[in-house]
């Protein structure tokens, strides 16, 4: 099994509810996918000009495919989140987000061919961004990390990426009853 047919398998399943774009470009460097999931909760009284409120939630969700994933690598995207991810697509270049912003769940995927060493797994469950906007009144924030190995079949996450973790396993056993 290659990353692009593990690749597609999981944007299959994140189709369902998220808008997809392929080749999707960050400040000059080409990703295979980026995934966008947008939520709107609102509390009115009879209509919905009497708002009592609101909240939007989203995800996004940058993949990336490598042969080995490195310390260098995700120290790498921990800087693409930081510097790219979390301007531009959360705050939109401004200051805060917009009013009723909740949460903004920034997710990198890494779909490797090999098991990354030790030190990295380390450094993969340490991952950690996360940011509040006036004292969170604004919402915040979270990063999520996820690693997929394709020849050990493993899925590594950070803390806030624990949630995928089920799906990326699922895919696996998925793509091997396909191949028998």
């Amino acid at each position: 099994m290659g990353t692009n047919a593990y690749l597609d398998e999981v944007l299959r399943r994140y189709s369902s509810s998220f808008d997809l774009y392929r080749d999707y470009s960050i400040y000059g460097e080409k990703y295979p996918a980026y995934g966008y999931f947008f939520s709107l909760g609102e509390k009115y009284v009879l209509k919905k000009e009497a708002n009592l409120w609101s909240i939007r939630a989203y995800e996004h969700v940058l993949f990336c495919q490598t042969d080995t994933l490195t310390t260098e690598y995700i120290d790498h995207l921990h800087k693409v989140m930081e510097d790219h991810m979390e301007p531009e697509l959360v705050r939109k270049g401004r200051k805060y987000p917009e009013k009723d912003h909740m949460i903004s769940y920034l997710t990198i995927v890494v779909i490797s061919k090999n098991t990354p060493d030790k030190e990295t797994i380390k450094n993969i469950k340490k991952f950690r961004f996360d940011k509040g906007y006036l004292f969170n009144f604004r919402g915040h924030s979270e990063g999520g990390f996820l690693c997929a190995c394709l020849d050990s079949k493993e899925v590594y996450t950070n803390y806030s990426g624990r949630r995928l973790r089920k799906m990326f396993e699922d895919v696996f056993r998925f793509l091997e009853k396909k191949a028998s």
